[in-house]
């Protein structure tokens, strides 16, 4: 194996504030606690989140570095005391609570999966936030069956272009809003069944249209504001509508009888400040379920663009365009 040095690159937030706040800084290589192992990072992924948290509004939960980045791709390249799945020279992705946006990482071994052919690295480290997030909201929460219709909120994002595979290739209609017509040309590529320019459609009236006006059965939302009512008046009855995130304002004045009427649930949830033991349960429901399609090439990331680690600021800034087409990756 080669030699660990002592210090490494990692990039850091030097203050809350623009992209250009993100700067390359050496730091000690981390060592491997119970149960984790240290992977020499390959590939990170880029996620709305660690915008969050470089303007200061997410911070990193306790114990977790301050170093951003939630999801990595790379080799093992040392093992903690206790780790059973993992030997040296594996190649993993994995989800982590921080750390990721560095040339070694260490990570709990059950938050960990293997690289599997015909993913490379690049693609690998694009997986664990959005599948995991996928996953668990729109199958685990969200409870869509094959025949149901979801209607997905940003259609053309990293969570966007999973969601939308993931869900047709389990026998589900997908409806997805987007901001132009290239992104929804791309989604409907991935395979959506309709894609809604929010900004000349209404999406209410579309999806009930497209769906004889009975609505959607699950509705992915990471908008909020506005959205929440549009989505309880957009649902079917017992409709789900799960919340993953707040680009508008978290507060807004709803009115609730659509709640009663048609007998909804309103979920929501957030992967990083979850413990290990829940993270290490998704993961497995993504091994059984998803890997298959991985391994099978039914299913795979979309990659935007790739950066060098020490261009973190330009991946941020290209983020924040939200120009970007599936998933934008640091390489190391």
């Amino acid at each position: 194996m080669p030699t660990i040095p002592a210090r490494m690159t990692a990039i850091v937030i030097r203050e809350p504030g623009p992209p250009d706040v993100l700067v390359p800084q050496e730091r000690d290589t981390p060592t491997p606690q119970q149960g984790q192992v240290l992977v020499k990072v390959a590939a990170a992924g880029v996620n709305r989140p660690d915008v969050m948290q470089r303007e200061g509004k997410y911070p990193p939960p306790p114990g977790a570095p301050d170093i951003p980045g939630l999801e990595l791709a790379g080799e093992v390249v040392a093992l903690g005391d206790g780790v059973k799945r993992w030997k040296l020279g594996d190649k993993v992705t994995a989800l982590v609570p921080g750390g990721g946006y560095a040339e070694y990482a260490t990570v709990h071994e059950s938050n960990a999966l293997p690289v599997i052919a015909p993913l490379t690295m690049v693609e690998a480290g694009a997986i664990p936030e959005t599948f995991f997030t996928v996953w668990h909201n729109v199958f685990e929460r969200g409870a869509l069956k094959a025949g149901e219709t979801m209607l997905l909120h940003g259609g053309s994002s990293g969570i966007g272009t999973t969601a939308i595979m993931l869900a047709k290739n389990r026998g589900a209609r997908v409806i997805v809003t987007v901001g132009s017509e290239e992104k929804a040309e791309a989604c409907r590529k991935l395979g959506a069944d309709l894609a809604i320019n929010y900004k000349t459609q209404d999406f209410v009236a579309e999806t009930k249209q497209a769906t004889g006006g009975k609505g959607a059965e699950v509705i992915i939302d990471m908008v909020a504001g506005d959205y929440i009512q549009k989505n309880y008046d957009a649902a079917a009855v017992e409709g789900r509508i799960v919340q993953i995130a707040f680009q508008r304002p978290p507060k807004t004045l709803v009115d609730f009888r659509p709640i009663l009427v048609k007998r909804l649930w309103h979920t929501g949830s957030g992967l990083r400040p979850r413990p290990v033991a829940e993270k290490a349960a998704i993961a497995r429901a993504v091994e059984e379920n998803v890997w298959p399609l991985i391994a099978a090439g039914k299913v795979k990331p979309v990659i935007y663009q790739t950066f060098p680690l020490r261009e973190a600021a330009a991946a941020h800034a290209l983020m924040e365009t939200s120009e970007h087409i599936g998933k934008i990756v640091l390489t190391v």
